[in-house]
């Protein structure tokens, strides 16, 4: 299994975006994105900081309905 990279939140929230994600709102550091495909939908939060820890990263990953190898191919 491939080992996850330290990102920002601004850089995960690059990828997500690219992925169909969309800006839905903001409270306080935390940014909610939104994909709706079909009837399923995926709401993500991520937290607006500069290093986002890695099981941060990994539960934000599960949110967004990817795995590891997935995401990382997304970078």
């Amino acid at each position: 299994m491939a080992k996850l990279p330290v990102l920002s939140a601004r850089k995960i929230i690059k990828i997500l975006t690219k992925a169909g994600f969309v800006l839905v709102s903001q409270k306080g550091s935390h940014i909610k994105l939104k994909r709706t495909v079909g009837e399923k939908t995926w709401i993500v939060i991520v937290p607006n900081f500069s290093e986002v820890p890695f099981g941060t990263l990994s539960s934000i990953i599960r949110q967004a309905g990817y795995n590891k190898e997935e995401f990382l191919k997304r970078l």
